[in-house]
């Protein structure tokens, strides 16, 4: 049963991983903001760069992604921005049931500490922890909300520098 449960996580650190992956793909020159092209700044345009990715033609209204920031109406309450913490990326989707909303971040602190900061913001919140500590090396950890909200947070550590990614799917009204 204990390795039935690891893989259960393991797919779930893939899934997020992968996810990211996705988030990072729909940005315009692989990050880079498209207003920083040479002929923009021989213009002199004085227009901030924008580095949210533009409409999907496929994409579904009330979805949304962004690297650098937080998308618009990111719920906060239910995944708020660790203190200190600089915001990689973000993506929420209030349309599917259930909603989802992803949050990657870096900040100097160890992985002990991010793991429990959200550990404590999310049973604030009536998650509650499942059992396990890690993926292979990855500090994770998943929390359950009744039958069908999960959050998976996961966290790695390299050279005093901890990035984590916190996804979550919970029920439209956990979002509003």
């Amino acid at each position: 049963m204990k390795v039935f449960g690891e893989r259960k996580r393991a797919v779930a650190a893939l899934a997020a991983a992968g996810a990211l992956l996705a988030l990072a793909a729909c940005t315009p020159g692989q990050g880079v903001p498209a207003a920083s092209s040479p002929s923009a700044s021989a213009a002199g345009s004085t227009s901030e760069p924008s580095t949210t990715a533009p409409p999907s033609p496929s994409a579904k209204p009330g979805t949304s992604a962004t690297v650098g920031a937080l998308v618009a109406d990111f719920p906060e309450q239910l995944l708020p921005v660790m203190p200190n913490a600089k915001v990689e990326s973000s993506s929420f989707d209030k349309t599917g049931t259930p909603a989802t909303v992803a949050l990657v971040g870096k900040i100097t602190s160890p992985a002990a500490a991010v793991v429990a900061y959200y550990s404590k913001v999310l049973e604030n919140q009536g998650f509650k922890a499942v059992p396990g500590e890690t993926v292979g090396s990855v500090a994770s950890k998943d929390f359950l909300r009744g039958d069908n909200e999960t959050v998976n947070l996961a966290v790695v550590e390299t050279a005093g520098v901890s990035t984590f990614t916190i996804g979550a799917n919970v029920a439209a009204e956990s979002v509003k």
